[in-house]
């Protein structure tokens, strides 16, 4: 099988050659620990999962290291305790803020079918790593002391900006995050900075005696080289993380090992609309794993998400929810009796495409086709190729004993949206009947016309 794999940096899709065959090697951005995971986190979570499933599968699973870090110290943090916990000490409620979310990630993720990483290494355990980093860069003048805080200095790395392609006026916007006097250039970055009182703190590097935190950048070089190497295969994560944050990494470890690359490869999954739009809390579509957990089955989740190509925008639907439902129904019927088979050629060399999902699953969609006639060898293969990709993984009949328990319904609006129905077709305006039609169905209602009028039901 020859894995091809899309390189964000050379923006090319490249055979994917490990620098060890025996230890291939994998890093990938987690979540920052401080509420409730969404959907849209749900996504890369998902991809990566199945790039480590594929990966095992290729080389073995004793030689894939995947590493996800968790990232523990964070303002969002700080300001979640802060308001969970007002009388308990900072530090103490910052413990029980992500101890508690990060207890909720992994169950979330879990029930999606995805498999522990190797390492999952929290930031405030990898401090000392993160120190010893800033030192390198400080003593190789990549780095500076500025009224107590480190600062990376961008114009020491001429080839800085690869990664995102940015023009410098886009750069130095995007840097201006943390905007400061001190900064010797607008786009330089911090490594490490002073801690506000009541914060999170530990013994400052370059001999600075106050009292500081690690930067957000910093976490990820210094996690990935202690579990990974200076440098290694892949490195994932979300489009919305190619600047500053990846981008930042890889200048930091780039100029703490002179080494002309981090990682061979880097790869990142496309943003999630919610309905055709960005979801948003002031939107009112901001939905978490968690609860659209409540109502559906993990693997219905997972078989949503690798509808889309993982590099596309992805528009998350009821619709495609209650697609992948009826789909999953029907799959787990026709398997129901059958032993794994032989993997789908099809199937595999359209994952090994760049994680083609959607073409792989164009294949299932054949072999299910076969086996709804009768074909057993189809069944096994259908089984065992969705099996690669986390699905099927129950058995029938815990299959079949779930169902949405919850599909909230604006009834009066189902009401006039079927007179509006009844009147188009009335004036033979089929055009806009089917629309709204297709309307209701996104909101995962079924019509049904008969010689009485139109009933509807909620899909399941």
């Amino acid at each position: 099988m020859e894995l091809k794999l899309y390189d964000t940096l050379t923006r090319e899709k490249r055979v994917f050659v490990p620098l060890d065959p025996s230890n291939v090697r994998m890093y990938v951005c987690g979540p920052t620990v401080y509420d409730f995971a969404h959907i849209g986190n749900a996504r890369p979570v998902i991809v990566f999962d199945v790039l480590f499933r594929l990966l095992r599968h290729r080389y073995g699973a004793e030689h894939v290291t995947y590493v996800r870090n968790i990232t523990d110290v964070d303002d969002k943090i700080n300001a979640r305790a802060a308001e969970e916990y007002p009388d308990l000490p900072l530090n103490e409620a910052i413990r029980k803020v992500t101890e508690k979310t990060d207890q909720q990630f992994h169950e979330d993720v879990a029930a999606l079918g995805c498999l522990p990483p190797t390492v999952e290494p929290r930031a405030t355990e990898h401090i000392a790593e993160m120190k010893v980093l800033i030192e390198r860069l400080i003593k190789s003048g990549h780095a500076y002391v500025a009224e107590d805080n480190v600062l990376f200095s961008v114009p020491s790395m001429p080839d800085y900006g690869q990664l995102s392609k940015r023009p410098l006026d886009e750069m130095i916007a995007g840097a201006r995050v943390e905007v400061a006097a001190y900064k010797r250039d607008p786009r330089d970055f911090v490594l490490w900075k002073l801690s506000k009182p009541g914060e999170p703190a530990w013994p400052s590097p370059a001999g600075i005696a106050a009292p500081g935190r690690p930067g957000w950048h910093i976490e990820c070089s210094a996690m990935s080289w202690k579990y990974l190497g200076e440098i290694f295969d892949i490195h994932g994560g979300g489009i919305d993380l190619v600047f500053p944050h990846h981008e930042d990494e890889i200048a930091q470890s780039r100029c703490a090992f002179h080494t002309p690359v981090m990682a061979n490869f880097w790869m990142h999954n496309g943003f999630l609309q919610v309905e055709g739009e960005k979801m948003a809390k002031s939107l009112g579509n901001f939905v978490t794993i968690h609860e659209l957990l409540n109502d559906w089955p993990g693997e219905v989740l997972r078989l949503a998400m690798l509808q889309t190509h993982y590099r596309q925008p992805i528009n998350w639907t009821m619709s495609g929810l209650i697609e992948a439902q009826k789909t999953l129904d029907h799959w787990y019927v026709l398997t129901a009796e059958a032993d794994s088979g032989y993997l789908c050629a099809d199937a595999l060399d359209a994952l090994a495409d760049d994680l083609n999902t959607p073409k792989m699953l164009a294949a299932l969609h054949e072999l299910r086709g076969e086996a709804a006639k009768g074909v057993k060898p189809a069944a096994a293969c259908l089984k065992a190729s969705a099996q690669l990709v986390g699905l099927l993984e129950k058995t029938a009949s815990n299959w079949i004993a779930f169902r949405p328990k919850s599909i909230v319904v604006d009834e009066a609006k189902v009401a006039t949206l079927i007179e509006a129905r009844a009147a188009a077709r009335k004036q033979k305006n089929f055009a806009e009947s089917d629309r709204i039609r297709d309307e209701l169905s996104k909101m995962g209602i079924v019509l049904k016309d008969t010689k009485d009028g139109t009933t509807w039901e909620i899909a399941r």
